[in-house]
């Protein structure tokens, strides 16, 4: 599994996941390029407004916060900013892969929130044919949630509700017949308050968003152990910094270990700490590794804190304790309800060198969509950004995370 990741990530650093290379569109805004600083949410909506004329821009009610959303690129939710169009730009965009090639494995465009489907690997895998071996020259990315635009169903100025009919074959040979719908809202200052149940001190920047996801049976055949089941995987990529640290509360009083540390081989006990039912995890873009937290020790909520950008990100999503979750690793050995319903990734250097990004992701799973047909199944997933000073932002961290803005910035001095 580790060496055919291995693989899997020095195609993607040289290159092998690239994108559609359409011919420049009018942006969707009257920003210019060549007046904004990259990094700034105007420079992305303009990038990406040049390569989608359909973009969906989401605005606050009450506030100078926006969101990117594109039909075109798979309902993603590219980026979002506090401040408009000369505020930070918080989803990670990769801009180098609109220019290559389309690659038939997958095409990574980057994104603050994407839809995908899972499992990954496995007896029930989406991403390789019946009988394919596990390697990466047999692993190809569903076209749905990988190149294939999908339907704008209605739009307001604060939501956008998005569809994508698909058939998959999964590993076992199954047919599967679904509908994705996705709804992307954003929220007022009034609603982050209330889905998060907390209350924002004056002063703060602040952008929160909202994505709901369902899946639904549209064959004839119901979903079970014997034909196998799909999930619903929402995956947050966003910038790194030397001095952010991803911030994972957990349950103490389940059994077993906290995390998987060893996807792609062990993360060094200086890059990850887990102290007092907080994980600790460095979000530098320097190392590569990966993690994952079981239902039973993930918690509905984790982020991170850049401390040079003053920034805090919450994302906050569905999670079932005793729900079935699907492992996704590259192999048919593993029990197959013995997955994540929490991961976190930092991505480095390959050691065949180059790099993807470098970016930093959190990301939440869905239980097994066990589905009669014509059932449905929903996964809520929600980003939150809060930008200022540090001792504003700490009541906010201390609430939702158990720890104040000092104790993450001090985790590896303590």
């Amino acid at each position: 599994m580790k060496h055919r990741m291995l693989i899997v990530f020095a195609c993607m650093a040289s290159g092998f996941f690239a994108c559609n290379s359409p011919e420049p569109k009018k942006p969707v805004q009257q920003y210019k390029m060549d007046t904004l600083k990259k990094g700034s949410f105007g420079f992305d909506l303009d990038f990406l407004g040049s390569r989608d004329s359909g973009l969906v821009i989401l605005k606050s009610s009450d506030t100078l916060a926006q969101i990117i959303v594109s039909p075109k690129y798979q309902a993603k939710v590219f980026t979002s900013t506090a401040n408009g169009a000369a505020g930070k730009s918080y989803g990670w965009v990769n801009y180098k892969a609109f220019d290559e090639a389309v690659n038939t494995h997958m095409n990574a465009y980057g994104g603050e929130d994407r839809l995908w489907l899972g499992p990954e690997g496995g007896k029930f895998s989406l991403f390789f044919k019946p009988g394919a071996e596990m390697v990466f020259e047999q692993w190809h990315t569903p076209p749905a949630i990988d190149t294939e635009s999908w339907q704008k169903e209605t739009q307001t100025q604060q939501r956008v509700d998005l569809t994508k009919r698909l058939t998959i074959t999964n590993y076992a040979g199954t047919k599967l017949d679904m509908r994705l719908e996705r709804s992307v809202s954003i929220l007022s200052k009034a609603d982050m308050q209330s889905r998060l149940n907390i209350s924002l001190p004056p002063g703060l920047k602040q952008v929160g968003f909202e994505t709901n996801n369902s899946i639904i049976n549209t064959g004839s055949e119901e979903w079970t152990e014997a034909t196998g089941i799909p999930c619903l995987w929402n995956l947050d990529m966003f910038n790194p910094s030397e001095n952010c640290v991803i911030v994972i509360p957990y349950d103490t009083s389940a059994t077993g270990k906290i995390a998987t540390t060893d996807y792609f081989g062990e993360i060094p006990s200086d890059r990850i700490k887990m102290d007092h039912g907080v994980l600790y995890f460095k979000a530098d873009g320097k190392s590569r590794g990966k993690l994952g937290l079981s239902a039973a020790r993930a918690k509905d909520v984790a982020g991170s804190y850049d401390a040079a950008a003053q920034l805090l990100t919450i994302i906050k999503y569905d999670i079932h304790p005793e729900g079935k979750y699907l492992n996704q690793e590259w192999n048919t050995e593993k029990p197959v309800f013995s997955g994540d319903a929490m991961n976190a990734y930092n991505d480095g250097p390959l050691d065949q060198g180059g790099q993807m990004g470098p970016f930093y992701e959190l990301e939440s799973v869905s239980p097994a969509a066990f589905l009669r047909p014509g059932q449905k199944m929903s996964h809520r997933h929600s980003v939150f950004h809060f930008e200022g000073e540090a001792s504003k932002l700490s009541a906010i961290s201390s609430k939702l995370l158990g720890v104040s803005i000092g104790q993450i910035e001090n985790s590896w001095k303590q």
